[in-house]
Parts: C-alpha cells; sequence; structure tokens
C-alpha cells in the first residue's frame, strides 16, 4: 500500500558524493532552486505520487492489515534507531 521509496532506493538514488551520477526516475525528480522558490510557500508536495485507491473507502485494504503495516513499519524504524543509538553509545 505504500507508495514512497523504500530505504535502498533512497541510498541508490541519492549516491552520496556522486551527485553528478544521480537519475531521475518516475520517484525521484531533480529541481532547479529557481523552481522550488517560485512556488508557494516552497511546497515540496509529491503531488504525482498520489495514490488513487485513497479517494475509495471501497478500494482501501481492511484496518487489520492497516494497523499491520504501521506496526510492521514502526518495529523496523525502532530496530534502525536502536543501531544509530548503539553506534552513538560507543
Amino acid at each position: 500500500m505504500t507508495v514512497l521509496a523504500n530505504d535502498d532506493d533512497v541510498v541508490a538514488c541519492y549516491r552520496s558524493g556522486r551527485r553528478k551520477e544521480r537519475a531521475e526516475s518516475e520517484k525521484f525528480k531533480r529541481f532547479a532552486l529557481d523552481a522550488l522558490l517560485a512556488r508557494d510557500k516552497v511546497n515540496l508536495d509529491i503531488f504525482w505520487l498520489k495514490d488513487n485507491a485513497l479517494d475509495d473507502p471501497d478500494l482501501l485494504p481492511p484496518p487489520d492489515e492497516v494497523a499491520a503495516d504501521v506496526v510492521e513499519n514502526l518495529e523496523a524504524a525502532l530496530e534502525r534507531f536502536r543501531k544509530v543509538a548503539g553506534e552513538l553509545a560507543k
């Protein structure tokens, strides 16, 4: 159900230290600073990734699936944060 890129997608496209190698894709776009500043309130909403299923409640997954997805995402985030906290404690 999630339309956001996963961490591997972000890392692969970000190419830390190799900006000139970055490539645009459906989910990763490049914008000129002037184009961003020309927007109302410098709005960075990614409206083109809209999930049309959210418009029709009948197309949404059952609440128990949504809850399980939320729990899974929170547990993954907590595990990542534990790793960061462990590294900081060294």
